[in-house]
């Protein structure tokens, strides 16, 4: 008997503001992703996600898109802080996020020298128009990350000709220690030399100093990459609480990159038809385990502010969605949610806050409404529900709402 827990997320697919977005984030309040595409292609069907009720989550309907009399369906509102890719999939996964700090590297510069000393490895200071940043064992910069929200981020980068990546990361974990930013970013790839990384070195506000991650030359050969957030363990996660008793998880996509899956199989992609042929081809040669599949052109649509763009990789997703379920068995479960808005008309090219639909499919089972549910940890919660494992950290199962009549 085959027993299935899918996870689609189209990345950055928002249906309305966070009723706290004024107040985290500034703007966000006017915006609703869904809104804005329909409002430039009011003519927009998507077969698929309609019959699963996507309009249901939306609470309207469009011109071509209508309610969905059977569909199982809520909404969720995101827990973390802001709206971000990296911990909207730590959060679904189960973690319970914590609130990071936004600040320059220059508060923690001594910091991360000290527990570095501290831990025997050789520390020397970069200062640059009074600001410092950190080399360790002579290739290993560590400084502010100068592409996401400044302040947000720090990078941990090294050419890997001349040191492992295994090396950077056990680094990268000290930093990570005694920082609460919300991301750590350990990287680095193979052609590239120190002078390179110093080559690539930037000033931006006056107040924060880093290596330009593009300008590094890290991408062009051999590129690793790690993302280490405040507050994450993996071990309160659905992917090590599953494969930790035997249970298969298969990542795919660019959650394969930011979510810890030591025990299962992670494998990196990008373009939307070939993220669903992947899960396609992982429900049919799998019979039981989770499959989590991240869909991030949706997300790089909004960035690039393109509805265009984000109607084409939707239309995709859909097809590929259609293909998805027929393959579902009597016992499987399909879920279709998002990780945050990325509304491509607010103005600006970042993420939004905004609610996520939650689309949920199992067969012979219609008309269940699983509310707004606070945390999007629900959904990992109700994964581990699902396969009688230990709970995430976060999160409460509505599994007992998807009981089919006997």
């Amino acid at each position: 008997m085959k027993k299935r827990f899918i996870i689609i997320v189209l990345d950055g697919f928002g249906i309305g503001a966070m009723p706290d977005a004024a107040v985290v984030r500034p703007g966000d309040e006017k915006a609703n992703t869904l809104r804005s595409i329909l409002e430039d292609y009011p003519d927009l069907k998507l077969p698929t996600l309609e019959k699963l009720g996507l309009m249901n989550a939306y609470g309207r309907e469009s011109k071509c898109m209508k309610y969905s009399e059977d569909a199982n369906f809520g909404k969720s509102e995101l827990m973390h802080f802001g709206a971000d890719t990296f911990m909207g999939h730590q959060e679904i996964m189960g973690t319970l996020p914590k609130k990071p700090t936004v600040d320059p590297f220059q508060t923690h510069v001594d910091a991360v020298a000290k527990i570095l000393t501290d831990h025997g490895h050789k520390v020397d200071i970069v200062n640059r128009n009074g600001l410092r940043y950190v080399v360790c064992d002579d290739y290993v910069t560590v400084a502010d990350n100068l592409e996401a929200d400044l302040g947000m981020c720090y990078n941990v980068t090294a050419p890997l000709d001349y040191i492992s990546f295994e090396k950077e990361c056990e680094i990268a974990e000290l930093v990570r220690k005694v920082v609460t930013v919300g991301r750590v970013i350990v990287f680095g790839g193979s052609g590239n030399t120190m002078q390179d990384l110093y080559n690539a070195e930037e000033i931006r506000n006056d107040k924060f100093i880093g290596i330009a991650s593009a300008k590094s030359k890290s991408y062009e050969k051999d590129y690793h990459c790690r993302h280490l957030g405040y507050g994450v363990d993996k071990n309160v996660q659905a992917p090590t609480i599953l494969t930790n008793v035997g249970i298969p998880v298969t990542l795919i996509g660019k959650v394969a990159d930011i979510v810890a899956n030591d025990g299962g199989t992670s494998i990196s992609c990008v373009p939307t038809p070939e993220c669903m042929q992947l899960t396609i081809d992982a429900i049919k040669n799998m019979n039981q385990g989770f499959i989590c599949t991240n869909v991030q052109e949706t997300d790089l649509a909004g960035h690039s502010q393109s509805t265009a763009r984000y109607k084409e990789v939707l239309e995709q997703a859909d097809a590929g969605l259609a293909e998805i379920l027929p393959l579902l068995g009597e016992d499987d479960i399909l879920i279709v949610q998002a990780d945050h808005g990325n509304d491509p008309k607010i103005g600006s090219s970042r993420h939004t806050r905004e609610c996520v639909p939650l689309l949920i499919y199992r067969k012979g089972l219609t008309k269940v409404n699983v509310g707004t549910r606070k945390t999007m940890s629900d959904n990992g919660a109700t994964c581990c529900d699902y396969f009688c494992v230990t709970a995430p950290e976060n999160g409460t199962s509505y599994l007992d709402k998807l009981k089919k009549p006997v």
